[in-house]
C-alpha cells in the first residue's frame, strides 16, 4: 500500500486507543465482587460445605486419573516410535460394566465385513429372544417392515413377534389410529413415543450446574412405556420363566431409544447418524425380563430408490445426497412441501433445492446457491426425528405371505390384547401430535426387502455382462442393452420378492419398486462408464 494510506491507518489506530483509555479512566477500576459464601444463619451449613468439598475432591481425582491415563498412552506411543520392530502385546478387550449391562464390543473392519457381522448379530438376537419387538417408524410403518426377517422369525418357531409404532408424535392422530387398526389385525401392536433426553449412566454431577438450552426435538416425556411393560410382564407370567426380548428394525427407527426409555437411563448409544449400534447389547430390565439391542437390517439393493434413501444405514457423506433427496421429494405431495418449506411452486427437484438453498442462506463461494447442501438438509430432516410426514394405510387388508390364520393366532396367544388396546387408546389420547395441515402426505413404496444370509451380501447386485464397445456405437443402443439385462435380472429376482408388494395398486404415471430400482441401476451404471451422456429429466 502507499505510505499515505499506511500513515492514515496508524493515525486512526492511535486515536482509537486514546479514546478507549479516556473512557476507561471515566469508568474507574471496579473491584471484583467476592463470593459471600454460605451465611452462618443457614441451616445445615457444615453438611453443605462438606458435600461441596467432597464433590471438589472427586473432580480432582477424576482429573488426575485422566492425566495419568494420557501419560501412559503417550509413553506407549514413544516406545513404539523408538522401537518400530517391537510389536505391541495382545491386550484383551476390556469389558465395560454399567450396572448390570454387558456390552459385546467387536472390531468391524471394512464395509463388507460390517454387513456380514450385522447379519450374524441379527441372527444371534433372533435365536436368543423369546419375544421379538420389530420397531416401525409411525410415519411409514409398512416401509419399515422387512418380510425376510419376519419369515425367519416364523421359521424359528415358538417366538412371538410384536410391532412397536415409534415416533407416534410425528403423525396426526387420525392417521395413527388408522395404522393401528390396520396392523393389529395381523400382530400385536404397541403405540410408543420414546424419550430422547435421558441422563447418561455413571455420569458424575458437577457442583455448579450450568443451564443449557435443550434441543427442540428432545423430549423428556415417554408414552406407551406402561403398555409395553404390562404386555411383556403378562406374557412372562404366562410363559412361566424369565424371558429375553429382542429389539430389531431398520436404521433410525428408534430401537436404542426405546430401550433407554424402558430403562430410564441412557445405556445404549443413540444419535442422528444411521447404524450406530454395531453389535448385540444385553440390558436387564428386571429379574424376569432381559432386553437385547441389535444392529439394523441390511437393505437389499433391489428396493426402490426412495426406500434406499430412507432406510440405508450409511451416512450422508457416503450416498449421493442429490439422488436420495430427489427420490424422497418425488414421493411427497408437492403442494404440502411448498407450504411447509415456504418456497414457490417448482417444476423439478433441482429448482426446489436451488430455491431452498437461497431461503436458508446456503451459498457457495461466489454467491451461488449450495444445491447439495440443501439436498443434505432435506434428507437429514426426513430421516431424523424433526419432520412430520405421514402415509395412508392400504385400502384393503391383505396378510403377509408368511402369515396365515394359525400363525397369527399363535403370535397373539399369551398376550392380554384387551389391556393393550386400552393402553394404546390412552397413549393416543395423551400424545400431542401435529395438525393434519402441518404434515406432508407421503406415498409409501411398500414393504422393504432385507438380506439375512451372509452369502447374499456379495451378490447384492447381479453380475453384469461386459459390453462390447465398438467405435461409432450410439448411446441409445447402450441404454437399450442395459435395459434388457436389468429387465432379465429383475424377472429372475421377481420370484424371490414377496407377493404382498404385487397387491399394491399402481396408479397411471407411477412406477413399481422393481422398475424404479432398474432405472436407478441403469443410470448409475451409465454415469460411471460414460459421464458425457446427457440424461434428460423426463427419463429420470
Amino acid at each position: 500500500m502507499t505510505c499515505h494510506k499506511r500513515y492514515k491507518i496508524q493515525k486512526k489506530v492511535r486515536e482509537h486507543h486514546r479514546k478507549l483509555r479516556k473512557e476507561a479512566k471515566k469508568q474507574g477500576h471496579k473491584k471484583p465482587r467476592k463470593d459471600p459464601g454460605v451465611p452462618n444463619s443457614a441451616p445445615f451449613k457444615e453438611a453443605l460445605l462438606r458435600e461441596a468439598e467432597l464433590r471438589k475432591q472427586r473432580l480432582e481425582e477424576l482429573k488426575q486419573q485422566q492425566k495419568l491415563d494420557r501419560q501412559k498412552e503417550q509413553e506407549k506411543k514413544r516406545k513404539l516410535e523408538t522401537n518400530p520392530g517391537v510389536k505391541p502385546p495382545n491386550v484383551e478387550p476390556m469389558k465395560e460394566e454399567f450396572g448390570h449391562c454387558k456390552t459385546k464390543n467387536k472390531a468391524i473392519v471394512g464395509k463388507q465385513n460390517s454387513k456380514k457381522l450385522y447379519c450374524q448379530e441379527l441372527k444371534k438376537v433372533i435365536e436368543a429372544s423369546d419375544v421379538v419387538l420389530e420397531v416401525l417408524d409411525a410415519r411409514d410403518p409398512l416401509g419399515c417392515r422387512c418380510p425376510q426377517v419376519e419369515e425367519a422369525i416364523v421359521q424359528h418357531g415358538q417366538k412371538k413377534l410384536v410391532l412397536v409404532l415409534n415416533k407416534s408424535d410425528l403423525v396426526p392422530k387420525e392417521n395413527l389410529e388408522s395404522w393401528l387398526n390396520y396392523l393389529k389385525k395381523e400382530l400385536p401392536t404397541v403405540v410408543f413415543k420414546a424419550s430422547t433426553n435421558l441422563r447418561d449412566k455413571g455420569k458424575i454431577t458437577k457442583y455448579v450446574k450450568v443451564k443449557k438450552k435443550a434441543a427442540p426435538f428432545k423430549s423428556k416425556i415417554c408414552f406407551g412405556k406402561e403398555g409395553l411393560w404390562k404386555l411383556l410382564g403378562g406374557f412372562q407370567e404366562t410363559f412361566g420363566k424369565a424371558i429375553q426380548v429382542g429389539v430389531i428394525g431398520f436404521p433410525n427407527v428408534g430401537k436404542s431409544s426405546i430401550i433407554n426409555s424402558l430403562k430410564q437411563e441412557r445405556i445404549c448409544n443413540v444419535g442422528v447418524s444411521m447404524g450406530l449400534t454395531r453389535s448385540m447389547q444385553v440390558v436387564p430390565l428386571d429379574k424376569h425380563i432381559t432386553i437385547i439391542d441389535s444392529p439394523c437390517f441390511i437393505l437389499s439393493p433391489l428396493n426402490s430408490s426412495t426406500a434406499l434413501a430412507l432406510r440405508s444405514p450409511a451416512s450422508i457423506e457416503v450416498i449421493k445426497p442429490m439422488d436420495a433427496a430427489s427420490a424422497i421429494l418425488s414421493q411427497a405431495d408437492t403442494r404440502q412441501v411448498v407450504l411447509k418449506y415456504t418456497v414457490p411452486d417448482y417444476k423439478n427437484s433441482l429448482e426446489f433445492f436451488t430455491v431452498l438453498a437461497q431461503r436458508r442462506g446456503l451459498h457457495q463461494k461466489g454467491g451461488s446457491p449450495n444445491v447439495e447442501g440443501a439436498a443434505k438438509l432435506l434428507w437429514s430432516e426426513w430421516t431424523g426425528a424433526l419432520l412430520g410426514y405421514y402415509c395412508h394405510p392400504p385400502t384393503f387388508w391383505n396378510p403377509s405371505p408368511h402369515f396365515n390364520e394359525s400363525i397369527m393366532a399363535d403370535m397373539k396367544y399369551g398376550f392380554d390384547l384387551e389391556e393393550l388396546e386400552k393402553n394404546n387408546a390412552h397413549s393416543i389420547k395423551a400424545i400431542r401430535g401435529p395438525l393434519l395441515a402441518n404434515s406432508i402426505l407421503f406415498q409409501s413404496s411398500g414393504l422393504t426387502n432385507g438380506i439375512i444370509e451372509e452369502k447374499d451380501i456379495h451378490e447384492e447386485l447381479p453380475k453384469q455382462k461386459k459390453r462390447k464397445q465398438e467405435e461409432g456405437e450410439n448411446d441409445e443402443e447402450d441404454v437399450d442393452s442395459y435395459q434388457e439385462i436389468v429387465d432379465k435380472e429383475v424377472d429372475e429376482k421377481s420370484s424371490d420378492m414377496s407377493p404382498t408388494e404385487e397387491t399394491w395398486e399402481v396408479q397411471p404415471g407411477e412406477s413399481t419398486a422393481g422398475e424404479q430400482s432398474a432405472r436407478s441401476f441403469v443410470l448409475d451404471k451409465m454415469i460411471q462408464e460414460d459421464d458425457a451422456y446427457d440424461f434428460s429429466t423426463d427419463y429420470v
